[in-house]
Order: structure tokens, then C-alpha cells, then sequence
């Protein structure tokens, strides 16, 4: 039994969840952020000095996303002391059960990966040079 309709259509791609969660997840930011905010809750600014290389706008939609889909919650701190935290939900902390492997996984095998894409990137220019002379 196939785990997903052949051929996929459009339609069928756009209507799995699978996929917009995995493109929430695989996006540049969203697993840096919810690692940090699973480690301990973090305020926007001190999130925003935590990570260089993320803009602000950016950290504030990779905020709002997560949010959205239950990742990430969001408290109000009112007073004097007002300002926002952040912090991984029960359920983004069961997702990164599932992702820390991932990552491991991919650790572990670094080096098979590194030298599958030489084998590949020697073969492909290999291939590319002998077309260019036909």
C-alpha cells in the first residue's frame, strides 16, 4: 500500500498537512528557534541577539508561524517590565523527539553524504564535459 496517491496532483500536495508542516519545519529558521525555546523561554530581543543572521522581520514571522501551528506559545509580560516571551509548547518539544533523531542521523553519516555528493558533482561535471563535446 503507497502512503500517497500516484500520480500526486497539485491538489493532492496542497491538501496534505504532512507537507505544510514539513515546509514549516525544513524552512531556514523555525528549527533554530524552537531548539532555543525548548532549551528555556526567550524574549523577542534576547531571541533576536541569539541568533545573527536573522533579521527581525524575519524572526517575527518564524515567531508568528510557529505560533500558529502550536509550536510556540506566546506570553505578554504587562507592567512596567512589559515585553513578550517565548517558549516551546508540549507539543513543539514532541515534535523535536522526532527531529533530534533526524539531526543525529545525519551526523552520523556527514561523511557518507560528503562523499556521495563528490562522487555525484565529479560524475555530473564528467557528464556535462563529454556533452558539450558531442
Amino acid at each position: 500500500m503507497s502512503l500517497v496517491p500516484v500520480p500526486v496532483t497539485v491538489a493532492d500536495r496542497a491538501a496534505c498537512s504532512v507537507s505544510g508542516l514539513l515546509a514549516r519545519v525544513g524552512d531556514k529558521w523555525s528549527l533554530l528557534v524552537l531548539v532555543l525555546l525548548a532549551e528555556r523561554p526567550y524574549g523577542f530581543n534576547e531571541l533576536d541577539r541569539a541568533v545573527h543572521g536573522l533579521s527581525r522581520r524575519i524572526l517575527t514571522r518564524t515567531l508568528r508561524a510557529l505560533e500558529r501551528d502550536g509550536l510556540v506559545s506566546r506570553e505578554v509580560r504587562p507592567g512596567k517590565a512589559a515585553g513578550v516571551t517565548y517558549a516551546a509548547t508540549a507539543l513543539g518539544r514532541s515534535l523535536l523527539e522526532l527531529v533530534v533523531p533526524l539531526g543525529q542521523w545525519v551526523l552520523r553519516h556527514e561523511a557518507d553524504i560528503e562523499a556521495a555528493r563528490s562522487a555525484y558533482d565529479k560524475e555530473s561535471s564528467t557528464r556535462r564535459a563529454v556533452s558539450t563535446l558531442d
